[in-house]
């Protein structure tokens, strides 16, 4: 009985440390599985936010940047566009106006828009006059004869439904040390645009300054280094007109080559009948010879 009794608890005791031993691993493998998952939901958790905060700031830069220019254009009134018989005007003048108002405000040239002006833009100020949207590309006065200049508009108005008037101030600190003992330069520009009703783009931009804010100083200087400008540029105007001139022969003088036209006859592909001009050509030979034989026959007989 002793005996029969140790052997059964013997094998309880085995049967026990074989259960133990095979379900212990279930528990410490299955264990750090919550673990990494919630590691790497909260990992993802903080990339997303700090991406939505990343974007927040950037839209709040971009807000910042384009809220003046933006509530200029929105403070204006347009005018009515459509009445109940006909349309005079399209939403395109007020995005014309928004970025012509971008580009006063951050003095843009060779990155300016020029899509908002037509080809063939006319422009006047009191000392220089052009034609072309191309000559926008080029550098402005005030970044090259100012110091650090700054931009402010002080009103935007449509004169009517095509006209466009921007009222607004330049100031900076002249190049020259001799005249920048005059103190600051501050020029009023009044920006009168004409716009394509349909289009919207520009088709006549005028330009006229008040410098009544300026020292004598620093007016003598603005009309001297305006003056100076504006004859540069009229150089540019000719040689860029001379090039085109050049480029235009060109290309006709390679048409002629393509295509030559000797004759310059319209008729040319046409059927014609040379009868009567055959004849003439008979008549006058037939006579010539005459002539000749009469001639012979007096110096001879």
């Amino acid at each position: 009985m002793t005996s029969s009794a140790s052997a059964f608890s013997t094998i309880l005791l085995h049967r026990k440390v074989s259960n133990f031993c095979c379900t212990t691993p279930r528990i410490i493998n299955h264990s750090p599985k919550p673990h990494v998952s919630s590691f790497h939901r909260l990992h993802k958790v903080s990339l997303r936010v700090t991406n939505d905060s990343t974007r927040a700031d950037v839209s709040s830069d971009e807000n910042s940047q384009r809220s003046e220019a933006d509530k200029l254009v929105d403070d204006m009134d347009f005018g009515e566009l459509c009445n109940e018989f006909e349309c005079i005007s399209s939403p395109s003048i007020e995005a014309t106006a928004r970025q012509l108002a971008r580009d006063i405000l951050e003095l843009r040239e060779g990155n300016r828009a020029l899509g908002t002006f037509a080809v063939s833009v006319k422009y006047k100020d009191p000392v220089r006059s052009f034609t072309g949207r191309e000559k926008y590309k080029r550098q402005l006065w005030a970044t090259k004869a100012l110091d650090n200049p700054t931009v402010s508009v002080q009103q935007m108005a449509m004169l009517s439904t095509s006209v466009l008037n921007i009222n607004w101030t330049i100031k900076g600190k002249p190049k020259s040390p001799l005249f920048s003992l005059g103190g600051d330069l501050i020029v009023k520009v009044n920006s009168k645009f004409t716009l394509n009703q349909i289009s919207g783009q520009v088709i006549e931009h005028e330009e006229s300054w008040d410098l009544s804010a300026s020292s004598l100083i620093a007016q003598a200087y603005f009309w001297t280094s305006r003056r100076l400008f504006s004859t540069v540029e009229a150089g540019k105007d000719v040689g860029d007109s001379v090039k085109d001139l050049k480029n235009r022969v060109s290309t006709e003088n390679e048409n002629l080559e393509i295509y030559p036209d000797p004759s310059g006859d319209p008729t040319k592909f046409f059927q014609r009948d040379d009868g009567f001009q055959r004849d003439v050509y008979q008549i006058a030979l037939f006579l010539a010879v005459v002539y000749f034989v009469v001639q012979f026959l007096r110096t001879t007989l």
